[in-house]
């Protein structure tokens, strides 16, 4: 055990009632995270920093105040320390929403997607009404700089690193072009307040309902781009009427109607999917690569299902098809 977790424990008092720290599974960040069984009370998580802290200034802790407030279902910060850096966090169990979605019967599962989408809708909702610029997320946005620098990240980590792709400099314009179209088109988009990285996989069942984590990086973007990450999820497969249903039930939500209404908002889903799909698979491209992270190869194929349905939904992106066709 990191020898900053015995002092952490020491100094909150805790050592005398710990029965057990068990290390879990982190996520993409270098973040370690640990479970402390405690007795005769609930158990916590640790996450332990590369480094110190500096809890006042940390992101994490302004959008769990933010959301909180919305009111949002976020885990409970519980107490730090800056020079150990380790933060302690309420423990909402293992079982994320990909977990549970092998074991939950049909009515269960909508249930629970549909509660993911009423979390969406009231984030935006509210976040409309608390906005501060004393909130970071409110600071930053998915500009032009921002999307352009992702898709650039998939050429980067995907295309060259992961499928050795050599492309050249007349490849590389062409490309260069086909991302001004369509990081002008969702960076003029008006921004609501998204949460970044909101699939399955950031969603925790506790106690019946679900909890967000891994929401540090929220930024303002389009509106479509948090319900994007849901429905064109990496980790699980939803079927084509699962996410028409669910589009339509967030529309209702968001009080938008007409079938003219609807299908603009289709449409701009589907070129956010396009956007975050590619920069998906630069991530994943990136954590076999660089991070020599293997785990993550078996989440490409569903990726580019999605990367290449939506390239032959929309004649626009043609030339875009035709340029990455060899690679998809």
């Amino acid at each position: 055990m990191d020898p900053r977790l015995s002092q952490y424990l020491d100094l909150q008092g805790l050592t005398a009632r710990t029965v057990q720290v068990v290390p879990l599974t982190g996520d993409a960040s270098d973040r370690q995270y640990f479970r402390v069984r405690l007795k005769d009370e609930a158990s916590i998580v640790l996450a332990l920093h590369q480094g110190p802290i500096e809890f006042a200034a940390m992101p994490f802790v302004a959008v769990a105040r933010l959301l909180a407030l919305v009111p949002l279902p976020v885990p409970a910060i519980l107490h730090h320390s800056d020079p150990l850096g380790v933060l302690a966090l309420e423990d909402l169990g293992d079982v994320t929403l990909q977990a549970h979605l092998g074991a939950a019967p049909p009515a269960e599962h909508a249930a629970l997607y549909r509660q993911a989408v009423t979390l969406i809708a009231r984030m935006q909702q509210r976040g409309e009404q608390l906005r501060s610029d004393q909130y970071p997320p409110y600071r930053i946005a998915f500009d032009v700089e921002k999307l352009t620098w992702e898709l650039e990240f998939f050429v980067r980590h995907y295309l060259a690193a992961y499928r050795g792709a050599s492309l050249s400099d007349g490849q590389r314009e062409a490309l260069r072009e086909q991302w001004r179209g369509i990081v002008g088109e969702l960076a003029g988009e008006p921004r609501v307040l998204c949460h970044r990285d909101y699939h399955s996989r950031n969603l925790m069942l506790h106690r019946g309902a679900l909890y967000m984590i891994d929401f540090q990086d929220a930024r303002m973007g389009p509106d479509t781009y948090d319900l994007v990450s849901l429905l064109r999820d990496s980790y699980v497969d939803l079927t084509p009427s699962q996410v028409d249903e669910l589009i339509a039930f967030f529309l209702a939500l968001k009080g938008v109607g007409g079938a003219g209404d609807e299908a603009e908002f289709r449409r701009r889903f589907d070129l956010m999917a396009l956007q975050r799909n590619l920069k998906a698979l630069g991530t994943f491209g990136y954590m076999t690569t660089s991070r020599k992270n293997t785990v993550y190869i078996q989440y490409i194929p569903r990726t580019l299902s999605h990367v290449k349905a939506n390239l032959a939904r929309d004649p626009r992106h043609a030339r875009l098809r035709d340029l990455l066709g060899e690679w998809l």
